[in-house]
């Protein structure tokens, strides 16, 4: 995610004051919501009407249908969300008013809409700093569930405005809205023996390489301040620990005696936890803020790889051998008690915990490939999220604990998907031509 000055005071963006009679009794009333945690999760139909300008009833046709565009493809990958065909709404989706009481709510209530997002351009749309006013209503109520304004806005910024705003509607709306502020890390395929580190927006914007050294990067891991990507990295002759600086855009390699280093992750207060070799097996190891080696996490006689922690620090999920073949175990660091998390399966790997500490998923090997599956903490129960074709890998938890990444081959070459924590459609996310692996959530600060 790139940062720049006059980004940073579009994104200040200041709550419109609505002084319709409608505004007040909208706020008090509460708006539109939906549980996305609870197990029967609903949806939503919503309408984006046409952007208008300063004349009552004209739609604009420059920067205001590109923001519109791009607000409507953010809002595809939200999946309790339905977004109505403007082809259903009798008498069109060109409004006389972006603001109420002057708009036809009556027209959108017959196409089964819940709700309405309304754009006006009152100085119209031309380059030149605009300012665009967004508002979200309530379509059967007319109810305001928020409106926001945005300034002096180029062209360039627009899919920064429509994250901000799809990022303020999905809070509404759920309670959480990091999807959109937040910024995936993969490793992207770049030849032969050759990986290295990428970053995007979860909906494919943004595209970028942030590394480009010989041999091959794999499960890069944020900082939770989001300076740092750390990531294992093999050349021809050494294993080693890839950390890249986000605020100076280099990346060193740090070797550890024994010559392995697998999965690096960070946990919540900055401190990389990874498994290093000390003798025949791998054990997990918890590196300094310098990255230097402090001490055992979990370190018994078989391999203990993978780790991954929830918010706190307090909970480890990890993956061992100690059982035979890789299994996945939850460790408390508190008491120092590992419960085993995987009972069906001999193959199960890469788990990754979700932050709010009542989920793991995880890759198991089935009879129809590896499939992600998700084990709740709380009903000690688990679930298959994910089906064929192909395998799915790596799967890891986004900051709001509902979406899941993953790899997959279910559309021939290895890519990354979308799904939430109950599972549903997968959505690809556009990384561009070449093989895409072991995605990352991170949060880059505004």
């Amino acid at each position: 995610m790139r940062q720049h000055h006059a980004i940073h005071r579009l994104l200040a963006a200041v709550c419109l004051i609505v002084c319709c009679a409608l505004a007040a009794p909208a706020l008090a009333a509460g708006p539109v919501q939906i549980d996305i945690y609870g197990p029967g999760q609903g949806s939503l139909n919503l309408a984006l009407a046409d952007p208008l300008g300063p004349t009552p009833g004209t739609p604009v046709t420059g920067q205001g249908v590109k923001l519109n565009e791009i607000i409507r493809e953010n809002l595809s990958f939200l999946p309790f969300l339905r977004l109505t065909d403007p082809k259903a709404i009798l008498g069109g989706s060109v409004l006389q008013s972006y603001k109420a009481p002057d708009i036809d709510f009556k027209r959108f209530q017959i196409a089964g809409t819940d709700l309405v997002v309304t754009a006006g351009w009152p100085q119209g749309d031309a380059p030149g700093k605009p300012f665009v006013e967004l508002r979200v209503y309530e379509a059967y109520s007319g109810k305001l569930v928020f409106g926001k304004g945005y300034y002096d806005i180029q062209e360039t910024q627009l899919p920064d405005v429509a994250d901000r705003f799809c990022s303020d509607l999905m809070k509404a709306l759920t309670g959480r809205g990091e999807f959109f502020k937040s910024t995936l890390a993969f490793v992207k395929s770049g030849g032969k023996n050759k990986k290295d580190v990428w970053l995007s927006k979860p909906t494919g914007r943004d595209l970028r390489q942030i590394t480009n050294l010989p041999g091959e990067a794999m499960s890069p891991s944020w900082s939770p301040d989001a300076r740092f990507i750390v990531f294992s990295h093999m050349d021809d002759r050494t294993h080693a620990l890839g950390v890249w600086d986000r605020l100076t855009r280099q990346t060193q390699r740090i070797k550890f005696p024994g010559n392995t280093v697998i999965g690096p992750t960070f946990m919540p207060d900055n401190k990389v936890a990874v498994s290093l070799s000390t003798g025949k097996n791998p054990g997990i190891f918890l590196l300094s803020h310098v990255f230097q080696k402090e001490r055992p996490l979990e370190d018994s006689a078989s391999i203990d790889v993978s780790p991954s922690f929830d918010a706190t620090g307090t909970k480890m999920a990890f993956c061992s051998s100690r059982l035979g073949g890789p299994q996945i175990f939850l460790k408390d660091l508190t008491t120092g008690q590992v419960t085993r998390i995987s009972r069906s399966g001999n193959y199960n790997t890469a788990p990754s915990i979700s932050p709010d500490g009542t989920l793991i998923a995880f890759a198991r090997m089935t009879d129809f490939g590896h499939r992600i599956f998700v084990y709740d903490m709380v009903t000690q129960s688990e679930r298959q999220v994910t089906f064929g074709p192909g395998t799915d890998e790596t799967p890891s938890f986004a900051p709001d604990s509902y979406f899941l990444a993953f790899t997959s081959t279910r559309s021939g070459a290895k890519q990354i998907y979308l799904i939430t924590r109950h599972g549903g459609d997968a959505k690809r996310v556009p990384t561009g031509a070449g093989d895409a692996s072991f995605p990352d959530w991170g949060m880059i600060p505004d």
